[in-house]
């Protein structure tokens, strides 16, 4: 495969608590490198695509690791630019049972959040590219987010590159700032081929409920999302039922213009990391739409790999593309 995917956004450093502890019982935190477009980066290159990553790290140890991070990943970090400043930290206080895990964010002020358009060097990045992937986790860091999300989409667009969108909606970002989430995402979502996200973010863009129930409601809500952005031209989404921290249901869908395919439910349990399997869902969702795959491929290549991300630690999935193909939902004996 020739080209690259683009993804665009912040890498943070999480501090998670072990062993399900509270953040109060702790004299210590386990330290992993994340993000949400660079942990479908690190998907997609564990699945065999060309990956480059453009952001802007600290000149610092810290900035280091994370970079150091995303190389190991397979990642290409030549357009990461440095500077000094802070690193964008979240802190994850880890559930159990019927406690969730709540995320408390660190990141005002950062060398990413404080980036302007005019620092990232986005038409060389996206030279050869197959696509740029970004979220609407950028536009939710404030005015400044906004600005670059608009510089990348305006680049991609005019050097012709195809845009995937995850909507990835963060409340505790979009309402620590006088923001208008939804023109914001409008805007930026005009531009997108692939948008990821189901009929709730749908309903955000478009300021209406879709009354239907299941399956029936996410068709009308993806055709809604069709009509409104003529661009955009397949819609991925995973329906996800919590019976506890430990035991989720996940079924995903793949809505295009003239078909639609949902997969049967999967039983999720012994869960180790629910953090990142969003990401997963879009690196493997896109895994099959590179290759040019039907939308059943592509749904079940989305379910397996957001399935598999829940056994493996840390923001992002380095499971490879022979593990993605042996997957199977009743798992199995090890592989000698």
């Amino acid at each position: 495969m020739t080209g690259h995917v683009l993804c665009f956004g912040e890498v943070l450093l999480r501090f998670a608590t072990p062993a399900a502890r509270l953040t109060v019982q702790c004299d210590a935190l386990d330290m992993v490198v994340g993000g949400a477009e660079a942990n479908v980066g690190a998907g997609l290159a564990s699945l065999g695509h060309g990956v480059k990553m453009l952001t802007r790290l600290p000149s610092s140890p810290l900035g280091d690791k994370a970079r150091a991070a995303l190389a190991g990943a397979g990642i290409d970090t030549a357009h990461i630019v440095r500077a000094p400043g802070r690193m964008g930290l979240y802190f994850l206080e880890t559930g159990a049972g019927l406690r969730p895990s709540s995320i408390t964010y660190d990141r005002v002020g950062s060398v990413f959040a404080n980036s302007a358009p005019g620092e990232f060097d986005f038409a060389s990045a996206l030279a050869g590219a197959r696509l740029l992937h970004l979220s609407g986790i950028t536009p939710a860091l404030g005015p400044g987010g906004v600005a670059l999300a608009q510089a990348a989409v305006a680049a991609a667009n005019a050097a012709g590159v195809p845009i995937c969108f995850d909507g990835n909606y963060r409340a505790l970002l979009w309402d620590a700032w006088d923001s208008d989430p939804r023109s914001i995402l409008t805007d930026l979502m005009q531009s997108a081929t692939v948008m990821i996200g189901n009929h709730r973010d749908i309903s955000l863009l478009l300021g209406k409920p879709f009354s239907g129930d299941g399956s029936e409601r996410r068709r009308e809500a993806a055709l809604a999302a069709f009509e409104a952005f003529p661009k955009l031209q397949l819609i991925a989404s995973t329906a996800r039922h919590i019976v506890n921290s430990g035991h989720h249901r996940i079924a995903a869908r793949i809505d295009a213009r003239d078909a639609a395919h949902q997969t049967a439910e999967v039983d999720v349990t012994a869960i180790v990391d629910r953090i990142g399997t969003g990401d997963a869902f879009a690196a493997g969702v896109l895994h099959k739409w590179l290759e040019g795959a039907d939308i059943v491929a592509t749904a079940q290549a989305g379910l397996a790999y957001t399935v598999l991300k829940h056994t493996q630690p840390g923001d992002i999935c380095l499971i490879g593309r022979a593990e993605l193909e042996g997957f199977s939902a009743s798992g199995g004996d090890v592989r000698r």
